[in-house]
């Protein structure tokens, strides 16, 4: 184990305890939507994302088509796809593709927020130090989440979904208090759902192409309107 490594570990550990709450209750909800646990464990395994494994495993409870679960989770952790661009930037020349698309693999907003934060350029041994930590943490989440919903009586295991509620209220809600477009795109995502559900003429449309097309109409308008700026630097 070399001190990349060690020092990866160390910058993951963190991330690693905060996966572990949030990982819990994508646990509770696979089980509690009649998944077993070993697809809990799979999908945390095989798509590393918080927003995409929800999305997704809330429309696989509803039944929608898996054209509509591929395009909803293609949609969501595309932010990662730059992400891994970015942070490209930043390795040691030497690494070689295929350990860079291993790294790839574990990008996440933490582990890119750890990893761009740090001096000097990433060595493979410290990413995978900080990747494998944290994926420690969602696989451990996952699967304490599983296990104990699936050994709870079913009117206690059906009461615990009300944490997934808890958990998309506490990302929401603390970007909402810094950031007056974020609060707008929010709203105007509510005003359109709420249409398209009352609405007799968009029933037509299943429950995955609404939140696709929410998605859509709701960034675009918010990249409109509020486009980032970029920081300009004084020579």
């Amino acid at each position: 184990m070399t001190e990349d490594f060690k020092h990866g570990v160390k910058r993951g550990i963190p991330i690693c305890l905060g996966y572990l709450s949030v990982s819990f209750t994508f646990g509770l909800l696979t089980v509690n939507g009649g998944f077993p646990i070993w697809i809990a464990v799979l999908i945390s395994i095989s798509n590393l994302t918080g927003a995409g494994q929800f999305a997704a495993m809330n429309l696989m409870i509803y039944g929608t088509t898996y054209a509509e679960i591929a395009l909803t989770t293609l949609f969501i952790n595309l932010r990662y796809t730059l992400m891994s661009i970015s942070l490209s930037q930043k390795l040691k020349s030497e690494i070689p593709t295929r350990k860079r698309l291993l790294i790839g693999y574990g990008i996440t907003d933490e582990v890119f927020g750890v990893a761009s934060l740090e001096s000097g350029s990433l060595s493979f041994p410290f990413m995978m130090g900080l990747i494998l930590i944290s994926l420690a943490g969602w696989l451990s989440g996952t699967v304490l989440g599983a296990l104990i919903c699936s050994a709870m009586p079913e009117y206690l295991s059906s009461s615990m979904g009300i944490a997934i509620y808890g958990m998309f209220i506490a990302i929401v809600i603390p970007p909402l208090k810094k950031s007056r477009p974020i609060l707008y795109i929010v709203l105007f995502s509510i005003i359109l759902n709420m249409i398209m559900y009352y609405i007799p003429a968009f029933h037509k449309i299943s429950t995955g192409f609404r939140v696709i097309i929410t998605s859509l109409i709701a960034s675009g308008i918010g990249a409109y309107l509020y486009p980032a700026k970029e920081e300009e630097e004084n020579a």
